[in-house]
């Protein structure tokens, strides 16, 4: 593959096809999922999904197909999705009346429906969420990050009050940032989005900010409370306690596979992927050595410590029906293809009674290739892959931090944000961000939630700074 450090974009394009993650899809911007990458998908998808309705929400399946006039009805929103709309006006041998608009959100679709269920104060808080697809036409796509139709849910929620909607509107930010963490091990910031950021219709806009390993931030889940915008353009409105009518306040939140991307980005290094553990679809691969006799001695033995070891409840693979392929070739196979734990069994680690573990990357230095007796490795490799996820975590944070710094002036934001993230006082027009975007492609990725509070004037124009603290600004996929 080509180096990182020679051109990350390539590396990243060649990386998705040769780990046999995706393919490319028969139309311009679309990808096929392989069962390899899907198996990464499926695991973020279920823990995902467990947290969505522990927390009281009920999953749905809503048309893909969506009128158009029902995005005309919301102006920001038509809008801000225009571009990217693709739209089916044929159909059936014949011209359609009214063009359907193939899904690229589901607000104005799922607004139709919630004022037809929604009456009384009983009745709300009604918490949906949907596993779909979506399309959105993409001009320059990339596999996983920005893709014609891609796969993710997508929260939609109504409320009494503001007070509620802010409070569902920020279980989701807490949420996403817990699964960015907990899961890919990518340690995002949570916060606002800046009044040009927004998502086209919402009030205001929480979002998670990851940083690749090229210094690149990358968008990894928003959330967004979107007021009373979506109620009055489809009437979702209920019959108070006094019996008056009133406008409910909704939220709508998603998380999609490019989160996928974003821990590629995060942890892949030349060799290939670095998978965590927590989304590695197999966490152990054991690779038999030796031929004929002690080939199947080998195989023999692997497929029994496999088995000791899928006991374990960790997802193990015995790599020993490909014959035709040298130890060698699978050890790389498997490195790049971001195992956590490798195990290699032969003829003397058998006779000596041990097992040769490799760990896809060495958490302590000098700590990559280790010999364990055969008999405890089942029982060391829960910690072993515990120490490994965490260490991912600890060192994608340390190299954020090392790209991450304070600026003031004009010269020393344009040359930090060429390689990292700049945290810089802002005024908050929208015109000043345009302009810092034509000079250096440079966006406000987010307002942090946690920053200290702080005063000062905007790196660009010099007006007063409108949030309180320090803005975080970086290229962006």
């Amino acid at each position: 593959m080509t180096p990182q450090s020679e051109d990350f974009s390539a590396w990243y394009n060649e990386l998705v096809v040769q780990a046999q993650l995706v393919d490319r899809g028969p139309v311009r911007g679309t990808m096929v999922i392989r069962p390899y990458g899907y198996r990464v998908w499926e695991l973020l998808q279920a823990d995902l999904d467990r947290r969505i309705k522990d927390a009281g929400h009920d999953n749905a399946c809503f048309p893909m197909l969506i009128p158009e006039s029902y995005f005309k009805r919301e102006a920001e929103h038509v809008e801000g999705f225009s571009p990217e709309l693709a739209v089916v006006t044929h159909a059936g041998g014949k011209d359609l009346e009214e063009p359907l608009v193939m899904r690229p959100t589901s607000e104005t679709v799922i607004g139709e429906y919630m004022a037809k269920w929604i009456d009384s104060h009983r009745d709300l808080p009604l918490l949906l969420n949907q596993w779909a697809n979506v399309v959105r036409w993409e001009m320059r796509p990339r596999m996983f990050l920005r893709t014609t139709e891609f796969l993710w849910q997508e929260g939609h929620t109504a409320h009494i009050d503001e007070g509620d909607a802010m409070r569902e509107t920020m279980w989701a930010l807490d949420t996403y940032a817990a699964v960015a963490r907990e899961l890919a091990a990518i340690p995002v910031i949570a916060g606002e989005k800046t009044p040009g950021e927004r998502f086209a219709g919402a009030v205001r806009t929480y979002t998670i900010e990851g940083m690749m390993r090229d210094g690149r931030a990358l968008q990894a889940g928003t959330s967004h409370y979107l007021g009373t915008n979506f109620a009055k353009a489809f009437e979702i409105q209920y019959q108070d306690e006094a019996g008056k009518l009133t406008l409910a306040h909704t939220t709508s939140w998603g998380m999609s596979t490019r989160m996928i991307g974003g821990m590629i980005m995060t942890h892949g290094d030349d060799k290939g992927l670095v998978l965590p553990p927590r989304l590695a679809p197999y966490q152990v691969v054991i690779v038999p050595i030796g031929r004929k006799e002690q080939g199947e001695q080998a195989a023999a033995e692997a497929r029994r410590l496999g088995a000791a070891i899928k006991s374990m409840g960790i997802r193990v693979h015995v790599d020993d029906n490909r014959p035709q392929l040298s130890p060698g070739f699978k050890f790389n196979e498997w490195e790049m293809r971001g195992v956590p734990i490798r195990i290699e069994l032969g003829k003397r680690d058998i006779e000596g009674g041990v097992a040769t573990v490799v760990r896809r990357l060495p958490t302590v230095e000098g700590q990559g290739k280790e010999q364990i007796p055969l008999d405890k490795v089942p029982e060391v490799l829960p910690g072993m892959l515990a120490e490994f996820q965490s260490f991912l975590l600890a060192r994608a944070e340390a190299f954020r931090e090392v790209h991450t710094a304070a600026v003031d002036g004009w010269d020393a934001f344009t040359a930090q944000v060429a390689t990292g993230w700049a945290r810089a006082f802002h005024c908050g027009s929208t015109a000043c961000e345009d302009e810092i975007k034509a000079e250096t492609a440079a966006t406000p990725r987010v307002i942090p939630a946690e920053a200290p509070e702080e005063t000062g004037v905007c790196v660009k124009c010099g007006q007063p700074s409108a949030y309180g603290k320090r803005v975080i600004f970086g290229k962006a996929y």
